[in-house]
């Protein structure tokens, strides 16, 4: 699977990246064109006696109807800017991105192009953060983009970006953050949820996400149904997992971690936050810095 800048990112040493904020446009294996930014690390000449965050490239997957430039997305970018640089993007159908929201099934193509974008910039190890829609994405590209679909996942029917993608060593991801992701599909448990399937399915819905919040959604259902996160979340390993959900989000209730963390196994760390709503917006600066910690970690 590959993508593409609109003229071709090329391959640079990190030394040698931008020393300011870099906005492009990145082209998606399906054509979609997606609008995304780079920000260097902050830590520079402060940072501790032999610490590098050199070769780290921190890519981060916002939540449905969020964009690159999202206060909430800005904020978290910034904070982990002190730890490594930053690559957001817009999803397909958010923002300044073309297409439409397919809510989580072909975003995976997005993250994609994102990814390969920091490995041409140079950097070495990229670690994918994703939050709500963003964290399943992430979770499945950490599987699909290992090689790691099973031949019962294909089997059962996973969707075409899936049996296409393979072991490519610049679209993979070095360690995954999943926050206040679902764990399964078409989850209608609780009264958020229920308004977002309302907004998908509905053509007036639709025309509220287009809008009312910037979010233009395919109209089309999956055919077929992606491989479900908790799926994803086994498939992972050995790449470094963390999963991060908090008790008082009003959307995916505390099963839902549990679900993938069980699933992943030894290969996942699980932080279940007190007091903590949804996804970005819920996300505060000690947990973002947490969060960024780990990222930097070797």
């Amino acid at each position: 699977m590959s993508s593409v800048s609109e003229g071709r990112f090329r391959s640079s040493a990190v030394p040698l990246i931008t020393p300011g904020p870099l906005r492009t446009a990145l082209r998606t294996d399906d054509g979609i064109r997606i609008e995304a930014v780079y920000e260097p690390c902050t830590a520079g000449a402060g940072a501790a006696a032999g610490t590098s965050f050199d070769g780290t490239a921190v890519v981060v997957a916002h939540g449905f109807t969020g964009s690159v430039d999202r206060p909430a997305v800005r904020r978290a970018a910034g904070v982990f800017a002190r730890r490594a640089a930053v690559v957001t993007f817009s999803f397909r159908g958010h923002g300044g991105s073309g297409g439409r929201s397919t809510v989580g099934d072909r975003e995976v193509l997005d993250l994609a192009a994102a990814v390969e974008w920091a490995r041409a910039l140079g950097h070495r190890r990229v670690v994918t953060v994703g939050f709500s829609m963003g964290g399943s994405v992430v979770l499945r590209h950490g599987a699909l983009y290992a090689g790691r679909v099973t031949e019962g996942a294909e089997a059962r029917g996973v969707a075409g970006c899936e049996r296409r993608v393979g072991a490519r060593a610049d679209a993979h991801a070095d360690a995954v953050v999943a926050v206040s992701a679902p764990a399964r599909w078409y989850y209608r448990g609780t009264a958020p949820m229920r308004r977002l399937h309302w907004m998908v399915t509905r053509p007036v819905g639709r025309l509220v996400g287009r809008y009312g919040f910037r979010t233009r959604i395919d109209r089309d259902d999956w055919d077929p149904v992606p491989l479900p996160p908790v799926e994803a979340a086994g498939l992972i390993a050995p790449a470094p997992l963390l999963i991060v959900h908090g008790d008082q989000d009003p959307y995916f209730p505390l099963d839902h971690p549990r679900m993938l963390a069980a699933a992943a196994g030894d290969g996942a760390e699980l932080w279940l936050e007190r007091g903590m709503g949804h996804a970005e917006n819920a996300a505060d600066e000690s947990l973002l810095t947490r969060i960024g910690d780990w990222v930097a970690a070797p």
